[in-house]
């Protein structure tokens, strides 16, 4: 049996949880407390010595470590319905959009939240290793969030979906990066129509409210 290793507060989990839900592929799921930092402790260290999750323990017991890694297997294994493409133009679209969204959405939330949350005093980056917080990368992350809805509410003028015309990855990966930002305080307003359509949309998907 696949399990997965989550956090259901976690934004990166979510993808993960996501991502099976819509495969649907059956698992088995291990909670682990970052907030008591449980990712940092022995036991979970010999699973991941990342201190990171997702991440996901297959049926040939190898160990994957990130989102990247977890999408290519359960895209391999389970190829329907394909998340990250059919033909070269669609694998090309997504996975430049999925990477559009995770550095210039996903990634600016984490800067803007590590390193500003009090909680988060010398974690400004997730792994085994403690790293200083940087006030101005905090400022900067919010910039780059704000642009971010702006790019994706871009894109999503006269689309029903972030990368090709079926749902995507990318779709997954952009749904995660914008519900995150509530934790930041930036939200889709009346400025980003096609964001809020999009959105709105994504919510009919079971899958969105794992």
């Amino acid at each position: 049996m696949i399990t997965l290793y989550d956090c259901s507060t976690a934004p990166s989990p979510r993808r993960a949880r996501i991502l099976l839900a819509e495969k649907g592929v059956a698992h088995e799921t291990v909670q682990v407390d970052l907030k008591n930092s449980q990712q940092l402790g022995d036991a979970y260290r010999k699973i991941n010595p990342l201190c990171t999750v997702p991440a996901l323990c297959t049926d040939e017991g190898v160990v994957l470590t990130d989102n990247a890694a977890i999408t290519a297997y359960l895209e391999a294994r389970y190829p329907e319905p394909p998340l990250l493409g059919r033909t070269p133009n669609e694998k090309a679209e997504i996975a430049s959009w999925n990477w559009r969204v995770e550095f210039e959405g996903l990634m600016a939330v984490a800067e803007a939240l590590r390193n500003s949350a009090p909680a988060m005093s010398n974690r400004a980056l997730p792994g085994p290793m403690d790293y200083p917080q940087i006030h101005e990368l905090a400022q900067r992350g919010l910039r780059r969030l704000q642009q971010f809805f702006v790019t994706l509410n871009e894109r999503l003028a006269g689309r029903d979906f972030v990368a090709t015309d079926r749902f995507s990855v990318a779709d997954i990966t952009a749904v995660v990066a914008v519900d995150f930002a509530r934790i930041v305080k930036i939200k889709p307003s009346d400025e980003h129509p096609h964001l809020q359509r999009w959105r709105a949309a994504m919510a009919s998907r079971s899958s969105m409210s794992l």
